[in-house]
């Protein structure tokens, strides 16, 4: 796809913060034909959009939207939404898995992570563990191309606001001159582009995009 060849693509999380921006950008670029965005909730009407009503915790994989393409995923929560460590993994952890398995198996080639800064499966923190064993998982499968993106706060205006994020991005705008790449804000429409190129490019191996690559400013 580095050559502007065309795609399907199948986005899973397009109702949340950065997975809208992707959808955004997915019906504007010409590289991409179709979009398929499984979820919960009903998307405004695009002649390039398929958005099934979907329960990923009902998942049977005889659905007819699992059909090759690329694949970007942006599902997550928080533990305080999800309501416990357990429920928190199955949004973070299981669904993300189950949909790269299903769409490996009809072909699926490229997937493409929204992920998290410090995720490591060894990590102290459960946050951090869970996205790292959500990457090995995704490694094992197989695929051809398979990118992680690792922001880390990421900015931009949620459904729900989360009081806690929302003082760290008014901390961490104001210190933002003098803290490292690393640790600035991500704005959600930069990681959103990034995991779009991510898939259209898609590159052979294991591509790992780190937080200080996504400061860019919108």
């Amino acid at each position: 796809m580095d050559r502007g060849d065309i795609m399907k693509l199948l986005l899973v999380g397009a109702s949340g913060l950065v997975g809208s921006h992707v959808l955004k950008l997915a019906l504007a670029d010409p590289r991409v034909t179709h979009v398929v965005a499984p979820g919960r909730k009903a998307l405004a009407a695009h002649a390039k959009l398929e958005a099934p009503i979907c329960d990923f915790s009902g998942m049977t994989g005889d659905e007819p939207f699992w059909q090759g393409g690329a694949v970007i995923c942006t599902l997550g929560t928080t533990i305080k939404v999800a309501g416990s460590q357990a429920a928190f993994e199955r949004v973070d952890h299981d669904y993300p898995l189950t949909v790269a398995r299903l769409m490996h198996k009809r072909g699926a080639q490229v997937y493409v992570l929204n992920s998290a800064i410090g995720a490591d499966a060894n990590s102290r923190f459960f946050y951090n563990r869970v996205k790292g064993r959500l990457e090995q998982d995704l490694a094992a499968i197989g695929f051809r191309s398979l990118a992680f993106v690792r922001p880390g706060l990421i900015g931009g205006e949620r459904a729900e606001r989360r009081r806690g994020e929302g003082i760290a991005e008014a901390v961490l705008k104001i210190a933002a001159p003098v803290l490292p790449k690393r640790w600035r804000i991500n704005p959600a429409p930069v990681i959103a582009q990034s995991l779009l190129d991510c898939a259209l490019a898609a590159k052979p191996g294991i591509r790992i995009v780190p937080s200080e690559e996504l400061t860019g400013q919108v």
